[in-house]
């Protein structure tokens, strides 16, 4: 499953320079779209790296620890569950951006979980203090 992921990512990075020179507001093609998309995963992506480099910096040794290994864990996850969910298109020209979609998704969520940690108040209950 990783070499399906990791060539339909392979296939988005060419493209996502491409987006860079068009309108994603408005995509035409299904070379465009898949562009846009994978323009909004790396959007989704930075946004993570930046909230977990700075609850890793927020939580004691222990915590970043296991931050990173639960880090390392979901990463797995989430391209192993976009592997699944895409294997219905595969074979054709939407894979890659199904699989943009389906990764910027998990991200995203993945994100506001993480930022709740960062955020967490004085007195609140949150791991990795």
């Amino acid at each position: 499953m990783k070499t399906i992921v990791a060539a339909t990512l392979a296939f988005l990075t060419p493209t996502a320079v491409a987006a860079a020179e068009m309108n994603c507001g408005e995509p035409k093609t299904q070379m465009e779209m898949n562009a846009c998309e994978g323009k909004k995963l790396d959007k989704a992506d930075t946004e993570l790296n930046e909230v977990y480099a700075k609850l890793s910096k927020k939580v004691s040794a222990g915590g970043k620890a296991k931050l990173l290994e639960a880090q390392r864990a979901w990463l797995k996850y989430r391209d192993e569950q976009c592997a699944f969910e895409t294997l219905g298109t595969i074979d054709g020209s939407i894979h890659p951006m199904e699989v943009a979609i389906c990764l910027a998704e998990l991200t995203k969520a993945q994100t506001k979980r993480l930022r709740a940690q960062l955020e967490c108040g004085d007195g609140d209950i949150c791991g990795g203090q």
